[in-house]
């Protein structure tokens, strides 16, 4: 696997590593809290707006939302420290 070096100030090192757990390693860390394009809700939402009204039951959509709406709550986006 290839690795590449990057250099982030000490405040971000501490919030960064704060987010560790069991053994997680800062790579595991980033690709957990920042996921890919296409791998969130949000782009879910995105792409059922794009297919039209008819695409996706309703019950579906209203647990998609939610699921959108819990993760505001995420360490992330509310830090814990």
């Amino acid at each position: 696997m290839a690795v590449k070096t990057i250099t982030i100030d000490l405040e971000a090192y501490d919030r960064l590593s704060r987010l560790k757990d069991g053994g997680l390693s800062f790579s595991q860390v980033i690709k957990k809290y920042l996921p890919a394009p296409g791998e969130t809700a949000a782009d879910l939402l995105a792409t059922l707006d794009d297919m039209g009204d008819d695409a996706v039951a309703e019950g579906t959509l209203d647990v998609v939302e939610a699921t959108v709406r819990d993760r505001r709550l995420h360490a992330v986006r509310v830090p814990t420290w």
